[in-house]
């Protein structure tokens, strides 16, 4: 088997590692080709893989592209099956298979126009044609793909690592964050265009302290007389009831770092808006124990990591309805239009207010997490993938 990616420092890299772990225990000989930061990151060869480097880029250059589909034909000349992830590297792959089955995963699409959307098309076109076999991690994905004439378009099995356990209390964490009482509504994501962290900022600029006959009555939600009787105690209703709006604000906090970072500090400054960047976090099972839940804002996502994981976690999740995401969540969170601030931010009230909201779609969190396919599943999978490929190739 012969595995070609190109840059990549996320999903895609652990994929094709847990992929290239569960061939080699099956006795499969794999060598991986790509650019010498995935080794680096993702160490294949320690995984028992052959790593090649061969200069995948993440930006169109004609001489080195080249070069790439070059490499590609000489690395991949023995193999049996040639297995692409990504549209770049599966262009190429495409451009430099001859006579072995080619199989393409495509783990993303692209939110950007002019010429970028331009290029992607161009590449698009290439996958279609040249690909035996196309895995998508979206149905939208799937339907793009056919539409521009892919032969055999199928869902790839994208598994959930397993989530390791909290090591801290989530009340440790709430105050590590200067949380206080405030329902901690978490983002993990990178800080880039596709991720939608514009409309979260306009989410979290508020209104957040609406009189009764808006949402949240006297006695109604957690941050009424009633929610506040049961956390500060009666005799701190009087004075808590004043100070209500502040303290039901949620807080938003953001792991991941990224391009907008300078950006989105300098906005959040500006407006005073309650949102913490926390940097990219080692500790994401901590910061799931002590969410409320987790929100994503993202223009267009496959089948994310930090959703799976909050679902592994019972947490449930607000989201845009984009990509794979619906899929993922089912009936395990809300989920709303990409882009509409308003209704994004009823979505973050219905949880926090509506009684019984919260409890309901953290049980269907942990069904659905259980249901999350494995390591075993995906490897299973495109075992099965490669088998009818060689029947029908």
């Amino acid at each position: 088997m012969a595995y070609v990616l190109g840059t990549t420092s996320g999903g895609t890299g652990r994929h094709v590692r847990m992929l290239v772990e569960g061939l080699v225990r099956r006795g499969h000989q794999v060598v991986v080709a790509g650019p010498p930061s995935v080794e680096e990151q993702f160490a294949f060869g320690a995984a028992g893989a052959r790593f090649v480097e061969v200069a995948v880029s993440d930006r169109p250059h004609p001489a080195r592209d080249l070069r790439a589909v070059l490499a590609v034909r000489r690395v991949t000349r023995e193999a049996d099956v040639v297995h692409a992830h990504g549209l770049r590297a599966g262009a190429l792959a495409g451009l430099g298979t001859r006579g072995r089955l080619l199989v393409v995963t495509l783990h993303n699409a692209l939110t950007a126009g002019g010429f970028v959307g331009f290029v992607y098309g161009v590449l698009e076109r290439i996958v279609a044609r040249r690909a035996d076999r196309v895995l998508v991690v979206s149905s939208d994905l799937g339907e793009r793909m056919t539409r521009l004439g892919a032969r055999d378009v199928r869902a790839a099995v994208v598994p959930a690592p397993s989530l390791r356990p909290a090591g801290r209390p989530a009340r440790e964490v709430a105050d590590e964050l200067g949380a206080g009482e405030r329902p901690i509504l978490l983002t993990i994501a990178r800080l880039a265009q596709q991720k939608g962290l514009e409309t979260l900022l306009d989410v979290a600029a508020g209104p957040w302290h609406e009189g009764p006959g808006e949402g949240h009555g006297q006695d109604g939600g957690p941050w009424g007389a009633a929610g506040l009787r049961e956390a500060a105690g009666p005799q701190e209703v009087a004075g808590a009831r004043g100070a209500a709006g502040s303290r039901r604000r949620p807080l938003f906090v953001i792991a991941g770092e990224g391009p907008l970072r300078g950006e989105l500090e300098r906005r959040i400054a500006a407006e005073g808006l309650p949102v913490k960047l926390l940097g990219n976090r080692d500790d994401v099972p901590d910061l799931l124990g002590a969410a409320t839940a987790v929100v994503t804002a993202a223009r267009w996502e496959g089948q994310p990591l930090s959703i799976r994981e909050a679902l592994m976690a019972g947490k449930p999740v607000i989201a845009t309805a984009v990509g794979g995401i619906p899929e993922i969540v089912g009936d395990a969170g809300i989920l709303v239009p990409y882009g509409d601030v308003h209704a994004l931010r009823e979505a973050v009230r219905t949880l926090l207010d509506e009684p019984g909201t919260a409890e309901r779609l953290a049980a269907a969190a942990v069904r659905r997490g259980r249901e999350m396919p494995d390591g075993d599943d995906a490897v299973e999978s495109v075992l099965g993938v490669y088998g009818t490929a060689r029947s029908t190739g």
